[in-house]
Formats: structure tokens, sequence, C-alpha cells
């Protein structure tokens, strides 16, 4: 099962299917499945009133099907993007209010709020996590993007890997890096980055940090300046302003 983001999933199925040389059949099941997803640090206390799945024993990145607020044939999995500990709870359609329902409820006393992207994509970012997109996509090298860990060019060869052990072995020309403002300022999404004046790069994803207060960032510098503690400046309408190079994630627990 891949799960895609949804402005994506006609150009993901179209490769996967392109890639299919194995003969596998593929259905596409997007239109027919919704999901829901709890995060934070109540999220075990409110999903285990709804089943009777052993996930708290689920480590992450991990899943398991069963009945969810009695509803069969669901999948919880431990994949959520917040930083917290979060269940994303997939089903079919037909049953998304009472999902709801039943989840507001059980919720309820332990402080569950609705929220939107707008809140992933805050707390996605004081994690360090990237967001496809902004922070990388087609044409992006994973070495550059600090993703080394995730291409095991040592199992042998995949789609890319020549070009990922290129890079891996001669080393990346530009690293992304995150920053913290210095002085004050919100950097933005494809705000300029300078270094002593001169251009550097652009801001992939910026934002006011909620629970730092100050704005971070995260964008592409040369690989000579991606050392933390490293100053550089984003251009907020034309004015420099400074930052400096820091290590993720920006919220260490």
């Amino acid at each position: 099962m891949i799960v895609v983001n949804a402005s994506n999933i006609e150009k993901d199925w179209n490769w996967v299917s392109a890639a299919n040389t194995f003969g596998a059949e593929m259905i596409d099941i997007s239109a027919q499945t919704s999901l829901l997803a709890v995060s934070g640090p109540k999220a075990d206390d409110i999903v285990t009133q709804l089943t009777d799945l052993p996930i708290r024993d689920m480590g992450t990145y991990f899943c398991m099907k069963g009945t969810f607020n009695g509803v069969p044939d669901c999948m919880i999995a431990t994949t959520g993007y917040t930083g917290e500990r979060t269940y994303e709870i997939f089903f079919r359609n037909e049953h998304s209010l009472s999902m709801w329902n039943a989840i507001v409820k059980a919720g309820a006393p332990h402080g569950l709020q609705p929220t939107g992207l707008g809140a992933r994509d805050t707390l996605r970012l004081e994690m360090g996590y990237m967001l496809y997109g902004n922070d990388i996509d087609d044409n992006t090298s994973p070495i550059s993007a600090g993703l080394g860990w995730i291409t095991k060019l040592q199992k042998g060869s995949f789609i890319g890997s020549d070009n990922i052990a290129a890079v891996k072995n001669a080393g990346p020309e530009t690293k992304l890096v995150g920053f913290k403002m210095i002085e004050m300022g919100i950097p933005r999404h494809g705000y300029e980055l300078a270094y002593k004046g001169k251009i550097i790069g652009k801001i992939t994803s910026g934002t006011m940090s909620p629970l730092l207060g100050i704005g971070i960032g995260m964008g592409y510098v040369p690989a000579e300046l991606s050392e933390p503690g490293t100053k550089i400046d984003v251009l907020i309408r034309n004015k420099a302003v400074q930052a400096e190079v820091v290590k993720t994630p920006f919220i260490v627990k």
C-alpha cells in the first residue's frame, strides 16, 4: 500500500505504472478511502478507547489492520508527521462521520482539538521534517537533503542509485540546513538567503515557531556554509535580516 500526497496521486500512479515491470496488479482506492490522524501526548489514551488492537506496542512507522470503532478492516499506522505520537486511521468513506464523532468524543476529556494542515506544517518544521514540493522534489539529491540514511546504497542498485552514489562520493555542492532568526523577522518560503552580501540560496520552508517564539526555516546553501553557527542573512523585503545555521530538530524533547 502506497500513501501519497493527494496532489500527487496521478503523477505517482503514472510513475509506478511505468516502473511496474513485474506484472503486479495495481488498484487506486484513493477515492474510496478516508484518513483521520490523532496526534499528541494523549494520542495513546484516546485511540485505545476505540480498538482492542495492541497499538500501544507499535513502534514508529508501523501499521496493523483490524477493527476500529466497530468497523472491521481498518488500518492503523504510526506514520505521523508532527513529532508527537500519531495514529493514522484508514477506513472506507462511508464510515467518515461516525469515525469523526467517535474520535472527537473519546478525545474530549483529553483536550483533543480539530486541527488542519497549517498546524501540521508548523509542527513538522519545528521537528525539521521535510515537505515534498518545498524542501524536496524530483530534482533533489537525497544526499543534499540529508536523506542518505534512507537510501541504502549497500543493498544494491535501484532506480537512481548511480546518481546518488556519485553525489555521495564527490560530496554535495549544496546542503539543506535549518536556521533560526537572530534578528526579528519571519522567514517565508521563497525568500532569498545571502552571505556577506551574496545570494547563496532560497528558503524552502519558513515560519514563526509557536513554541520557540522566533522565526525558523530551512533552505539549501553551499556545502561550505552548512556548518551550525554560520551566520547568514534572510532577505525580507530587500532588507538583510540576520540568522544562524543550526542543527535540526529545532525542538529537542
